[in-house]
């Protein structure tokens, strides 16, 4: 006898095919954009070509949210700063030969950066491959030789079978630390071809923990616990870790004044008794630092920026914890861990032992003072500079909590030094790698990032013409963004390297003809004001609490303190 219950309708060989067929008019296209979105990612940044189509129009018919810049080397510092603020890998989509190597000098940033950016190019069809020149539209003989010396990891997929698996491997490489830009490789026809392959389900790219060795930091613990004068110096790798609470209470556990290098903004709170600032370019705290018994350096590698221009010579004991190897004890011996700074950091608070010092903070004051003084002798007191009147000007306009980007121009350089951040991961510059044109773009990914946050971004007239044409984005998606453009009629921090050098600049390389920029912003349907130094702090705050892009003008020239590692 047989029950109901007992009865097991099997599907049909048909069926079960029927059910597994993918629907009609997938395509590689879709295999990258269902990878994408099994991996997180709900935000791309990029710009159309002939090439990567396929992708383009799969994330049409996807919920990503596609970001279109101008210009590819825009779209890529965008992609930067929204891995910068998120923590999460940001995908940029590229198209073959022009469009590739037009995002070369973002890439370059997010590598000094240790920027999660994933980009995903297209290449020529696959008969083109392999060197053979057969005259295919943008065509290089080989396309990832001109990115493999920038980027952190290269990955190809020949097949479409390979894309899950090649953007999964670039999406944990990406994400692992030290981490940085990524690349994948997809031949046009294996973009544009319909697919059999099922939907994408099942993907997964699991980041490496990179943890320190036990016995090393057991014996930096006890090196910072028996100092007489400890010092640490934190690094970007303290900020991209989210290390900056354990690093104040290392700090203050073992009582050590800490100084945050240019891309460590924000590590350390800027008025606490053992902060020294960010003051790195001075031959004081140069001093200061050579003098420590002790150093531990965090998150750094110690380069030109962070190291005065290789003029700091330490002469006690360094600890230095850093998660790119290649960084690792490249410029000073040192007993070298190679880890992520905040499991590092842990490690460090789980066996250092209290260090009593009530001096700790008089020397703080003291080194900070030699520099007032540095500055006063120059005539860039707090009273009566410019420069730093227009700081206090922005951090007064500025909502603590929003972050800053700001570009290679004499202001962006002040700020590596006098700048108060207010938080972690809220100043970002374009340091790492020194390119132009970095600020706005990047600003405008990190409106994305952060909806409802007002943005700051800051250009020299020069670097502000890189990126001119993103005002069209910034107005396409309505980005809350702020431009402030100090407009000083040419290359101004050029200008004074170059008269210091040779004691004349070349004009004809210097100085620059110029648009009307509140104008040429009002041309964009971009609200914009020409403002004074005196009317800097009310116009800004103005801007910023308006929602929507919005373009400052400050018509000033700015100068630069005398460097110190020439003394």
């Amino acid at each position: 006898m047989t029950h109901d219950h007992d009865l097991v309708l099997r599907p049909t060989e048909a069926q079960t095919a029927a059910a597994l067929a993918p629907p009609p008019g997938r395509t590689g296209g879709d295999l990258v954009v269902e990878t994408l979105q099994g991996l997180g990612a709900t935000t791309v940044f990029g710009l159309p070509g002939q090439h990567a189509l396929g992708v383009f129009d799969a994330v049409r018919r996807s919920d990503l949210r596609l970001v279109t810049l101008r210009v590819e080397n825009n779209a890529g510092f965008a992609a930067d700063a929204y891995g910068r603020l998120t923590g999460e890998a940001a995908p940029l989509l590229l198209s073959t030969g022009p469009g590739a190597l037009t995002s070369l000098s973002a890439l370059q940033e997010a590598a000094a950066a240790s920027a999660p950016v994933v980009a995903v190019c297209s290449q020529v069809p696959t008969p083109g491959l392999g060197g053979g020149r057969r005259g295919h539209l943008h065509e290089l003989r080989d396309q990832q030789a001109s990115v493999r010396d920038i980027v952190k990891s290269v990955h190809t997929a020949r097949t479409q079978s390979q894309i899950p698996s090649a953007i999964a491997e670039a999406w944990e490489s990406a994400l692992t630390a030290p981490h940085g830009p990524v690349w994948v490789e997809i031949p046009e026809d294996v973009i544009r071809a319909e697919t059999v392959i099922p939907q994408v389900t099942g993907v997964d790219a699991t980041p490496h923990d990179l943890a320190p060795r036990p016995e090393l930091t057991a014996l930096a613990a006890h090196w910072l616990e028996t100092a007489t004068r400890p010092v640490i110096i934190a690094g970007g790798g303290v900020v991209r870790s989210d290390a900056a609470k354990k690093l104040r209470q290392l700090a203050e556990r073992i009582n050590a004044p800490v100084v945050t290098t240019f891309g460590g903004k924000g590590a350390f709170p800027w008025h606490h008794p053992l902060s020294l600032q960010s003051w790195l370019e001075d031959r004081h705290m140069t001093g200061f630092l050579e003098d420590a018994d002790v150093l531990l350096v965090v998150g750094s590698g110690l380069g030109e920026l962070s190291s005065n221009y290789h003029t700091f010579l330490p002469t006690g004991r360094v600890v230095q914890i850093e998660a790119d190897l290649g960084k690792l004890e490249s410029n000073h011996p040192a007993l070298g861990i190679h880890a992520d700074a905040r499991l590092a950091l842990q490690a460090l608070l789980e066996t250092v032992g209290v260090r009593e010092d009530p001096y700790a903070p008089e020397r703080v004051r003291m080194v900070l003072g030699e520099i007032e003084a540095r500055l006063a002798d120059q005539g860039l007191g707090h009273a009566a500079c410019p420069e730093r009147q227009a700081l206090a000007a922005v951090r007064a306009a500025l909502p603590a909590r929003s972050p800053s980007f700001w570009d290679m121009t004499i202001l962006g350089y002040w700020a590596w030094s006098a700048f108060d951040p207010a938080h972690p991961n809220t100043m970002h510059s374009a340091q790492g790698a020194g390119g132009l044109g970095y600020a706005f773009p990047a600003a405008l990914g990190a409106a994305v990032a952060e909806p409802g946050t007002p943005v700051l971004a800051v250009s020299g007239d020069g670097g502000a013409m890189y990126s001119i044409a993103e005002l069209a984005t910034a107005r396409q998606h309505d980005l809350d963004v702020t431009w402030l453009i100090v407009d000083d009629g040419g290359y101004g921090i050029l200008r004074e390297y170059m008269t210091d050098a040779f004691g004349t600049p070349a004009t004809d390389a210097t100085e620059l003809a110029r648009p009307d920029f509140a104008a040429l912003a009002e041309s964009f349907g971009v609200p914009a004001v020409t403002t004074s130094p005196d009317a800097l702090r009310a116009d800004l705050a103005k801007a910023l609490a308006t929602p929507g892009p919005s373009v400052v003008v400050l018509p000033t020239t700015f100068r630069m303190f005398a460097p110190t590692h020439l003394a």
